[in-house]
């Protein structure tokens, strides 16, 4: 079967008014008068994305608004991951604070409370056991230890036992 020297290559739609400007008053982006659509395929709006199709990156659709601080990208979609809203910092939940560590290790430092809240049992086990062989002068190393936590800006003091950074 041969082929025509002139139309669109066989297989595909030749559009009567291919080139042609639409009449007069007809909206643009309609269909000219007479021309139906693809079967399952409704009319779009002009500018819009076919029912189904996903709008272009940085394209919002039809009605949507801006996203706020804070709002995911489109109304019903998640935020990309590793995405953070603007003015939040991540926040880990498991992190212990340091304001807790420091108030247990001045009122509690000689039972090494502090240790046990931020996970370091060997030491808190220890700081009990130096607090009744010397008959409670060694609960001034947890005192001083609370101090610390609540005083100290960098190092080992800052981290509990996994190595997650204390929260103010």
């Amino acid at each position: 079967m041969s082929q025509p020297p002139y139309g669109p290559p066989s297989g595909q739609p030749q559009d009567p008014y291919a080139g042609q400007q639409p009449p007069q008053g007809q909206p643009s982006g309609q269909p000219y008068p007479g021309q139906q659509p693809y079967p399952g395929q409704e009319q779009p709006y002009a500018g819009q994305p076919y029912p189904g199709q996903q709008p272009y990156p940085g394209q919002q659709p039809y009605g949507a608004q801006a996203p706020y601080p804070g709002q995911a990208p489109y109304p019903g979609q998640q935020p990309y991951p590793g995405q953070v809203p603007y003015g939040y910092a991540p926040v880990d939940p498991y992190a212990k604070s340091k304001l807790v560590a420091g108030l247990l290790g001045i009122f509690l430092g000689s039972l090494g409370v502090h240790r046990f809240y931020l996970g370091y049992t060997g030491i808190g086990i220890l700081q009990i056991v130096v607090t009744f062989v010397t008959l409670g002068l060694g609960g001034l190393w947890g005192f001083i230890e609370g101090i610390v936590y609540l005083a100290a800006s960098k190092g080992s003091y800052t981290v509990d036992a996994q190595g997650r950074p204390l929260r103010a």
